[in-house]
């Protein structure tokens, strides 16, 4: 028996910009997780994670009785939201730059839907991933031990 292969189709061009996809049309999903992004800090606002129990407790340091590095995150954004930079910091220090690294990925990811182009993913190597995992680590390690009790969540 002979089995007949059909090659396959030649790939259209590769354009980057799809008409069909641009202005408002393009924009839905960047303006839907800008909209939950959104709508996360809102909660945050009106319901305040300072008050214990009010989002149940982090199941690491339930587990543990250390904090994890998303420890006091909740609670930086409340801060946040309610205009205060400093405490928000003091609550975790993690908290703000990973806000504004949100809000510049989805402003370029509607922007580039504005302009019919597809979204950009941030990349980075494996040398800057394990740097940033290793970093991540100790940050823990030091928010648990005397030495990093200004890095502990307030």
């Amino acid at each position: 028996m002979e089995s007949t292969h059909v090659a396959p189709e030649p790939a259209a061009p590769s354009d980057s910009a799809n008409p069909s996809r641009s202005g408002l049309r393009g924009m839905g999903i960047p303006l839907l997780v800008a909209g939950v992004g959104i709508g996360v800090g809102v909660l945050l606002h009106l319901r305040d994670p300072h008050v214990e129990g009010s989002y149940g407790i982090c199941p690491v340091y339930a587990l543990t009785g250390w904090w994890c590095p998303g420890c006091g995150g909740m609670r930086a954004i409340n801060n946040l939201t309610n205009g205060n930079l400093l405490d928000s910091v003091q609550s975790n220090v993690l908290a703000v730059p990973l806000v504004l690294a949100f809000v510049l990925w989805v402003g370029d990811w509607t922007l580039r839907a504005w302009r019919g182009e597809r979204m950009r993913l941030p990349s980075i190597n494996a040398v800057t991933m394990w740097t940033f995992f290793a970093l991540l680590a100790v940050y823990t390690v030091l928010r648990n031990t005397p030495w990093g009790t200004w890095l502990a969540p307030v």
